[in-house]
């Protein structure tokens, strides 16, 4: 008898497929981001955060929840980040305990031309190779997804 746990033939080939898609995309994306500009996928993202956050601004705790980092990895991605002149740190102001990050002005400007190479990319190698149905079940299953794994933390 099957154990219910186990994944179906099906379940598991699509499982595989996933793993092995979105291991192979994220390098490929990695990688361009690399050449093309010295950022990481991890660093890029912290960058489109702030970028997005009112004031190009966003408390430390608030960004690692939001690009789904732990307090401590941040804060080294963040310090190379102000390495290069794209982010800075500075105290809340109501709190002095908490820390913001910012994005430069150098930053933004910086993000803005990698983000033409960046879509790009996630259009050769994702949105366009994808049926247009079919992404929008993605963004539908990996919305739930997120929304599953945040309860679960």
């Amino acid at each position: 008898m099957t154990d219910p746990r186990w994944l179906s033939a099906p379940q598991q080939r699509d499982w595989r497929a996933y793993v092995e898609g979105s291991i192979r995309l994220n390098d490929v994306l990695d990688r361009d981001l690399k050449t093309k500009h010295g950022l990481t996928m991890a660093e890029y993202e912290i960058l489109v955060r702030l970028s997005d956050a009112p004031d190009h601004r966003l408390r430390m705790a608030q960004l690692a929840d939001e690009a789904s980092q732990s307090r401590s990895r941040l804060s080294h991605t963040v310090s190379r980040l102000e390495c290069k002149g794209l982010v800075v740190r500075g105290t809340c102001g109501a709190d002095k305990r908490g820390v913001n990050a910012e994005l430069t002005e150098e930053g933004f400007a910086f993000l803005s031309k990698a983000a033409v190479d960046h879509v790009a990319a996630v259009r050769e190698f994702f949105v366009d190779v994808v049926d247009p149905a079919d992404l929008a079940a993605v963004g539908r299953a990996f919305t739930a997804i997120a929304e599953r794994v945040s309860k679960a933390r």
